[in-house]
Protein backbone atom coordinates (compact mmCIF):
# COMPACT_ATOMS: atom_id res chain seq x y z
CA UNK A 1 0.00 0.00 0.00
CA UNK A 2 1.27 3.69 -1.18
CA UNK A 3 1.91 5.52 1.78
CA UNK A 4 0.01 8.36 0.74
CA UNK A 5 -2.81 6.61 0.99
CA UNK A 6 -2.63 5.27 4.52
CA UNK A 7 -5.18 7.36 7.13
CA UNK A 8 -3.34 9.62 8.77
CA UNK A 9 -6.19 8.77 11.68
CA UNK A 10 -7.59 6.15 12.26
CA UNK A 11 -10.65 6.34 14.40
CA UNK A 12 -12.24 2.61 15.87
CA UNK A 13 -15.86 1.95 17.47
CA UNK A 14 -14.96 -1.43 19.31
CA UNK A 15 -17.77 -2.83 19.62
CA UNK A 16 -18.98 -6.67 20.14
CA UNK A 17 -17.22 -7.71 23.04
CA UNK A 18 -20.84 -8.57 24.67
CA UNK A 19 -21.86 -10.72 21.86
CA UNK A 20 -18.18 -12.24 21.11
CA UNK A 21 -18.47 -13.72 25.23
CA UNK A 22 -22.05 -14.72 24.61
CA UNK A 23 -21.37 -16.76 21.92
CA UNK A 24 -18.42 -18.67 24.20
CA UNK A 25 -20.94 -19.04 26.74
CA UNK A 26 -19.17 -16.04 29.13
CA UNK A 27 -20.43 -13.15 30.59
CA UNK A 28 -20.02 -9.80 29.04
CA UNK A 29 -17.40 -8.60 30.96
CA UNK A 30 -14.93 -11.57 29.49
CA UNK A 31 -15.77 -10.11 26.48
CA UNK A 32 -14.59 -6.83 27.70
CA UNK A 33 -11.47 -7.85 28.93
CA UNK A 34 -10.86 -9.65 25.50
CA UNK A 35 -11.72 -6.38 24.22
CA UNK A 36 -8.99 -4.82 25.92
CA UNK A 37 -6.56 -7.07 25.70
CA UNK A 38 -7.05 -7.05 21.61
CA UNK A 39 -6.02 -3.50 21.56
CA UNK A 40 -2.40 -3.31 21.73
CA UNK A 41 -1.80 -5.97 18.41
CA UNK A 42 -4.27 -3.47 16.55
CA UNK A 43 -2.05 -0.56 17.41
CA UNK A 44 1.39 -2.32 16.67
CA UNK A 45 -0.37 -2.88 13.29
CA UNK A 46 -1.50 0.50 13.09
CA UNK A 47 2.46 1.76 13.35
CA UNK A 48 3.26 -0.74 11.04
CA UNK A 49 1.03 0.58 8.57
CA UNK A 50 1.92 4.21 8.76
CA UNK A 51 -0.75 5.64 10.69
CA UNK A 52 0.26 8.46 13.18
CA UNK A 53 -3.30 8.99 15.42
CA UNK A 54 -5.42 6.17 16.80
CA UNK A 55 -8.84 7.48 18.64
CA UNK A 56 -10.69 4.47 20.58
CA UNK A 57 -14.09 4.69 22.04
CA UNK A 58 -13.96 2.99 25.67
CA UNK A 59 -16.88 4.36 27.24
CA UNK A 60 -19.74 6.68 26.11
CA UNK A 61 -21.75 8.72 28.49
CA UNK A 62 -24.41 6.79 27.84
CA UNK A 63 -23.11 3.63 29.35
CA UNK A 64 -23.63 5.21 32.32
CA UNK A 65 -26.87 3.34 31.78
CA UNK A 66 -25.79 -0.26 32.09
CA UNK A 67 -26.06 -2.12 35.10
CA UNK A 68 -23.76 -1.24 37.59
CA UNK A 69 -22.23 -4.78 37.69
CA UNK A 70 -21.31 -4.09 34.04
CA UNK A 71 -20.28 -0.61 34.88
CA UNK A 72 -18.10 -1.16 37.63
CA UNK A 73 -16.66 -4.42 36.09
CA UNK A 74 -15.52 -2.26 32.92
CA UNK A 75 -14.29 0.73 35.44
CA UNK A 76 -12.38 -1.94 36.99
CA UNK A 77 -10.55 -3.29 33.11
CA UNK A 78 -9.98 -0.10 32.27
CA UNK A 79 -8.03 1.03 35.93
CA UNK A 80 -6.23 -2.84 35.22
CA UNK A 81 -5.49 -1.99 31.77
CA UNK A 82 -3.95 1.37 32.55
CA UNK A 83 -1.60 0.49 35.30
CA UNK A 84 -0.11 -2.52 32.83
CA UNK A 85 0.04 -0.82 29.57
CA UNK A 86 1.04 2.43 30.04
CA UNK A 87 4.39 1.95 30.86
CA UNK A 88 4.64 -0.15 27.43
CA UNK A 89 2.62 2.49 25.59
CA UNK A 90 5.23 4.48 26.88
CA UNK A 91 8.41 2.85 26.47
CA UNK A 92 7.27 2.39 22.51
CA UNK A 93 6.57 6.13 21.90
CA UNK A 94 2.90 6.06 22.47
CA UNK A 95 1.37 9.66 23.36
CA UNK A 96 -1.74 8.79 25.63
CA UNK A 97 -4.83 11.95 25.41
CA UNK A 98 -8.13 11.65 26.99
CA UNK A 99 -11.32 12.64 25.26
CA UNK A 100 -13.94 13.37 27.64
CA UNK A 101 -14.52 14.85 30.88
CA UNK A 102 -13.76 13.03 34.18
CA UNK A 103 -16.68 14.17 35.80
CA UNK A 104 -18.31 11.11 38.01
CA UNK A 105 -15.16 8.82 37.12
CA UNK A 106 -13.80 6.85 40.61
CA UNK A 107 -11.00 9.17 41.87
CA UNK A 108 -8.81 6.05 41.81
CA UNK A 109 -9.34 5.74 38.10
CA UNK A 110 -8.96 9.09 37.56
CA UNK A 111 -5.76 9.54 39.08
CA UNK A 112 -4.74 6.69 37.30
CA UNK A 113 -5.74 8.31 33.53
CA UNK A 114 -3.81 11.79 34.66
CA UNK A 115 -0.55 9.60 35.76
CA UNK A 116 -0.98 7.84 32.21
CA UNK A 117 -1.69 11.31 30.31
CA UNK A 118 1.65 12.97 32.19
CA UNK A 119 3.71 10.20 31.18
CA UNK A 120 3.23 10.04 27.70
CA UNK A 121 2.59 13.41 27.26
CA UNK A 122 6.32 13.82 24.97
CA UNK A 123 5.76 10.57 23.14
CA UNK A 124 4.90 11.54 18.94
CA UNK A 125 5.33 7.75 17.45
CA UNK A 126 1.79 7.67 18.25
CA UNK A 127 -0.84 9.78 19.63
CA UNK A 128 -3.95 7.53 21.34
CA UNK A 129 -6.59 9.38 22.02
CA UNK A 130 -9.22 7.21 24.13
CA UNK A 131 -12.78 8.72 24.37
CA UNK A 132 -13.88 7.36 27.68
CA UNK A 133 -16.93 9.45 29.74
CA UNK A 134 -17.31 10.99 26.25
CA UNK A 135 -20.28 12.16 24.27
CA UNK A 136 -20.07 13.98 20.71
CA UNK A 137 -23.19 16.19 22.01
CA UNK A 138 -21.83 16.92 24.93
CA UNK A 139 -18.15 17.69 23.76
CA UNK A 140 -20.12 20.16 21.27
CA UNK A 141 -22.09 21.51 23.82
CA UNK A 142 -19.28 21.88 25.89
CA UNK A 143 -16.81 23.92 23.42
CA UNK A 144 -19.96 26.32 22.81
CA UNK A 145 -20.23 27.24 26.87
CA UNK A 146 -16.91 27.98 27.34
CA UNK A 147 -16.82 29.94 24.16
CA UNK A 148 -19.48 32.19 25.75
CA UNK A 149 -17.27 32.13 29.42
CA UNK A 150 -14.40 33.77 27.22
CA UNK A 151 -16.84 36.13 25.49
CA UNK A 152 -15.89 35.50 21.83
CA UNK A 153 -18.22 37.61 20.49
CA UNK A 154 -20.67 36.21 17.64
CA UNK A 155 -19.16 37.45 14.40
CA UNK A 156 -15.84 35.93 15.73
CA UNK A 157 -17.20 32.22 15.65
CA UNK A 158 -16.32 29.81 12.57
CA UNK A 159 -15.65 26.28 12.12
CA UNK A 160 -11.97 27.13 13.07
CA UNK A 161 -12.60 28.51 16.73
CA UNK A 162 -15.01 25.60 17.83
CA UNK A 163 -12.68 22.89 16.77
CA UNK A 164 -10.20 24.83 18.67
CA UNK A 165 -12.32 24.48 21.56
CA UNK A 166 -12.82 20.58 21.16
CA UNK A 167 -10.82 17.86 22.95
CA UNK A 168 -9.40 17.55 19.74
CA UNK A 169 -8.01 20.75 19.76
CA UNK A 170 -4.94 21.14 17.74
CA UNK A 171 -5.21 17.18 15.63
CA UNK A 172 -6.56 16.62 12.56
CA UNK A 173 -10.19 15.08 11.75
CA UNK A 174 -10.64 11.74 11.37
CA UNK A 175 -9.30 9.92 8.08
CA UNK A 176 -11.77 6.80 8.67
CA UNK A 177 -13.73 5.61 11.23
CA UNK A 178 -14.26 1.74 11.80
CA UNK A 179 -16.82 -0.04 13.37
CA UNK A 180 -17.07 -3.63 14.55
CA UNK A 181 -19.69 -6.21 15.12
CA UNK A 182 -21.44 -4.94 12.12
CA UNK A 183 -23.15 -2.34 13.06
CA UNK A 184 -23.83 1.09 10.91
CA UNK A 185 -24.09 4.17 13.06
CA UNK A 186 -21.81 6.60 14.75
CA UNK A 187 -23.08 6.47 18.27
CA UNK A 188 -22.33 9.84 19.06
CA UNK A 189 -18.50 9.17 18.63
CA UNK A 190 -16.93 12.21 16.98
CA UNK A 191 -19.78 14.29 16.12
CA UNK A 192 -18.13 17.16 14.78
CA UNK A 193 -14.93 15.96 13.54
CA UNK A 194 -16.52 12.88 11.53
CA UNK A 195 -17.58 15.35 8.56
CA UNK A 196 -15.23 13.93 6.39
CA UNK A 197 -13.95 11.05 7.33
CA UNK A 198 -14.94 7.63 5.42
CA UNK A 199 -16.44 4.60 7.03
CA UNK A 200 -15.63 1.18 7.28
CA UNK A 201 -18.39 -1.55 8.85
CA UNK A 202 -17.62 -4.94 9.40
CA UNK A 203 -18.87 -7.73 10.97
CA UNK A 204 -16.02 -9.10 13.01
CA UNK A 205 -16.15 -8.51 16.52
CA UNK A 206 -13.51 -6.88 18.32
CA UNK A 207 -12.07 -9.13 20.22
CA UNK A 208 -11.71 -11.11 16.89
CA UNK A 209 -10.26 -7.53 15.34
CA UNK A 210 -6.71 -8.56 13.92
CA UNK A 211 -3.97 -7.23 12.17
CA UNK A 212 -5.41 -8.54 9.08
CA UNK A 213 -9.10 -7.19 9.86
CA UNK A 214 -6.99 -3.27 10.18
CA UNK A 215 -5.31 -3.74 7.01
CA UNK A 216 -8.81 -4.89 5.23
CA UNK A 217 -10.12 -1.33 6.65
CA UNK A 218 -6.84 0.43 5.03
CA UNK A 219 -7.22 -1.30 1.80
CA UNK A 220 -10.55 -0.34 1.61
CA UNK A 221 -9.77 3.29 2.46
CA UNK A 222 -6.76 3.06 0.19
CA UNK A 223 -9.45 2.29 -2.67
CA UNK A 224 -12.27 5.66 -1.37
CA UNK A 225 -11.50 8.73 -3.74
CA UNK A 226 -12.07 11.06 -1.22
CA UNK A 227 -14.03 13.96 -3.03
CA UNK A 228 -14.93 16.22 0.38
CA UNK A 229 -17.74 17.82 -1.68
CA UNK A 230 -15.79 18.86 -4.55
CA UNK A 231 -16.43 17.76 -8.19
CA UNK A 232 -14.05 14.83 -9.14
CA UNK A 233 -12.08 16.84 -11.53
CA UNK A 234 -10.99 19.35 -8.71
CA UNK A 235 -9.79 16.58 -6.16
CA UNK A 236 -7.20 17.33 -4.18
CA UNK A 237 -5.88 14.62 -1.46
CA UNK A 238 -6.55 16.70 1.49
CA UNK A 239 -9.71 18.10 2.81
CA UNK A 240 -10.58 22.26 2.94
CA UNK A 241 -8.32 23.62 5.25
CA UNK A 242 -9.87 25.73 7.86
CA UNK A 243 -8.21 28.21 9.69
CA UNK A 244 -7.50 27.56 13.58
CA UNK A 245 -7.65 30.11 16.11
CA UNK A 246 -5.62 30.47 19.44
CA UNK A 247 -7.67 30.42 22.26
CA UNK A 248 -6.25 28.87 24.98
CA UNK A 249 -8.85 26.25 25.23
CA UNK A 250 -7.33 22.89 27.25
CA UNK A 251 -7.53 20.09 24.84
CA UNK A 252 -7.10 17.45 27.07
CA UNK A 253 -9.84 18.06 30.34
CA UNK A 254 -8.91 16.20 33.33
Amino acid sequence: MEAKRVPHHVAIIMDGNGRWAARRGQPRLFGHRAGTNNLRRVLEAAVQAGVKIVTIYAFSTENWDRSREEVSGLLRILGEALAREAPKLHKNGVQIRHLGTLDGVPEGLAKRIRGALELTKHNDRLVLQVAFNYGGRAEIVDAVRRIIRDGVPADAVDEGLISSYLYTAGLPDPDLIIRTAGEMRLSNFLLWQASYAEYYSTPTFWPDFDETELHRALDAFAARDRRFGRRPDNLSPEPPARTPRSTGAVALPA
